[in-house]
C-alpha cells in the first residue's frame, strides 16, 4: 500500500493527515534549490532518528541513529551529491543533527536516486512539521504524533505517491 500525498494531505492505511510540502508546490521537473516537492511515485529509504529525542515504535524498514557529524550533500560539485555524508565535509551539505526538531525523525524519499542526476534536487525527506505546517524546501512534513502512528505500518515495499 502506498502513501499518497494530495492537496496538502497524506493518506495511508485509513489515516488522513495534514502535511506541508515545498513552498513552490509540486513539480514534475524539480531542480536543486527550487523549493518544490517532486511529483511521482518513489521508494522509501532508511528511517533516521534522534535516539535522545525519539522513542521509536516497532519499525519494519531499515533505521539509523542520527549522530552529530551526519549530513546530506546538496552540492552538485560533489560525487556525494544527494547522499548521506559525514562532517567535516568540503562541499555544501545539510546537517541532520539539528537544534530544531524537524529532523528528529525522517525517512529518505528515494527521489533522484540510482542514477543521481546533478541539479535535479537532493535531500527529499518525509520529516516532522511544526504545528503551523510551514512550507518546506521540497520535502513532505507531518506532525511528530502522526509520524509515530504510521511508522509501524510502513515496510520495505511501501512507496510514496506525490501528486
Amino acid at each position: 500500500m502506498n502513501i499518497k500525498i494530495k492537496n496538502h494531505l497524506l493518506y495511508y492505511r485509513g489515516y488522513k493527515l495534514k502535511c506541508s510540502i515545498g513552498k513552490s508546490g509540486i513539480k514534475r521537473n524539480k531542480k536543486e534549490g527550487d523549493s518544490a516537492t517532486p511529483k511521482g511515485i518513489f521508494n522509501l529509504g532508511t528511517l533516521y532518528y534522534r535516539k535522545d529525542r525519539i522513542k521509536l515504535p516497532k519499525c519494519k524498514i531499515n533505521k539509523k541513529i542520527i549522530k552529530k557529524n551526519m549530513g546530506w550533500c546538496d552540492d552538485i560539485r560533489s560525487i556525494k551529491y544527494n547522499q548521506e555524508i559525514k562532517f567535516p565535509f568540503k562541499y555544501s551539505a545539510e546537517r541532520l543533527y539539528r537544534k530544531n526538531k524537524n529532523y528528529d525523525i525522517f525517512i529518505n524519499i528515494k527521489y533522484n536516486f540510482n542514477p543521481t542526476i546533478k541539479k535535479r534536487g537532493s535531500a527529499i525527506f518525509l520529516h516532522i512539521s511544526n504545528k503551523k505546517y510551514k512550507p518546506t524546501k521540497g520535502c513532505v512534513a507531518i506532525l511528530k504524533k502522526d509520524f509515530l502512528k504510521i511508522i509501524p505500518k510502513i515496510n520495505k515495499n511501501t512507496k510514496i505517491s506525490i501528486n
